[in-house]
């Protein structure tokens, strides 16, 4: 009853960013009950009915992902003072959190079971009613038990990782006693980062090569490539996001360099700051375009069928990757409110901070943009037709 009254009090801004988690939730919950539609009305293809519920596995790990992200920035879950005397610590502040996070992904996967129901024929009386009969086996009895396991995959993922995620720390010794204007310590991930992305690089080039290796079908009627290949693209993804954070820290380490001024100065020890918070979001955003880019590349003028199911699978995903960065991007906003107002009170032009801001921007820009144009043409290097 609480996390209802927390998100009934909410700011509106807070509420869409819940409805957006709510959305993806109901999207990739209905792509989970098509796979089972489709694995109803062909009993004797369980590999390919196998292979559509792996290729849900990419919406699905986006959409936690958003979630997760989603559930960082709530305001509403943040530790106050007072609330720790009326029994809400920081370990019951977490609980509600991903109680939280389950009411959204839950909605939106009761919306996607009555839109399946709807176009299978089941729910009538509204527009499109049974417009899916044939793809959504309507002729068969809906195994409820069935559906409702498959929708209860991204409500119960999305809560686990966010309790994981949140979950309070014990704070070290003389943490809380003073703070430092001092940069933190960079991100170590930039040596795994690395390696993950020459080893997907290397594994797209091997598997590209290989004789024998069946393609691996996208729902929808996409042909796919080989299943090496898209492991190869899988490592690449996670070495981008594991390479982020560093990146972004020394990004705005080189801001600093030589001589800075106010406006680099600051511009850098931000960027440093909040390198964790948005420089994985901003990796997994680059993993994405260049895996784009490379589908683009490989199918330029064959004109893929792609198909419904394929292009809301790609738009979830898309979608996702840019809302997580737009929501890193604001809870690195809200933590740096009061250096904001202190700058302010002390005198520092408004030009000066928004000068700061467009420099930062610029320099992720500079930085993650050939870096994503790189990666992208590395990977679509092999899948090219010799």
């Amino acid at each position: 009853m609480l996390s209802l009254r927390l998100a009934r009090g909410a700011h509106p801004l807070v509420q869409l960013r819940r409805l957006l988690v709510a959305a993806a939730s109901g999207g990739t919950g209905f792509l989970l009950l098509c796979t089972l539609g489709y694995a109803m009305g062909h009993p004797d293809a369980s590999g390919g009915s196998l292979l559509r519920l792996a290729w849900c596995a990419i919406p699905l790990a986006a959409t936690v992902y958003f979630a997760v992200a989603v559930a960082r920035s709530d305001p509403g879950t943040k530790p106050r003072s007072g609330l720790s005397a009326v029994g809400l610590g920081p370990a019951r502040l977490t609980l509600l959190s991903a109680i939280s996070t389950a009411i959204a992904c839950t909605l939106g996967s009761m919306l996607a079971l009555l839109f399946f129901l709807h176009l299978r024929g089941d729910l009538s009386g509204l527009p499109f009613d049974g417009a899916a009969r044939d793809l959504l086996a309507a002729s068969k009895p809906l195994p409820l038990a069935a559906a409702l396991t498959l929708l209860t995959f991204v409500p119960v993922a999305a809560s686990a990782a966010s309790a994981v995620v949140l979950r309070p720390r014990p704070r070290k010794a003389g943490e809380a006693e003073e703070e430092q204007r001092e940069p933190s310590p960079a991100p170590t991930g930039l040596p795994w980062g690395i390696a993950l992305l020459a080893a997907g690089l290397a594994v797209e080039t091997y598997a590209s090569h290989a004789r024998g290796d069946r393609g691996f079908p996208m729902p929808g009627g996409l042909g796919g490539s080989s299943s090496g290949v898209l492991a190869g693209w899988a490592l690449t993804a996670l070495g981008l996001a594991l390479a982020g954070p560093a990146l972004t820290y020394h990004c705005g380490r080189a801001l600093q360099a030589v001589r800075p001024g106010a406006v680099r100065l600051l511009a850098g020890r931000v960027l440093q700051e909040e390198a964790r918070r948005i420089g994985a979001p901003i990796g997994v955003l680059c993993a994405v375009a260049s895996g784009t880019y490379a589908a683009v590349a490989l199918y330029a003028g064959r004109g893929p069928d792609l198909g419904p199911l394929s292009t809301l699978g790609s738009v979830l995903v898309v979608g996702c990757a840019v809302a997580t960065l737009a929501t890193a991007s604001v809870e690195a906003r809200q933590a740096r409110k009061d250096t904001h107002s202190a700058l302010l009170r002390l005198g520092a032009p408004a030009t000066m901070l928004r000068g700061a801001v467009a420099l930062r921007a610029g320099a992720l820009f500079a930085l993650f943009v050939p870096l994503t144009w790189a990666v992208a043409e590395l990977s679509a290097i092999p899948l090219l037709p010799r």
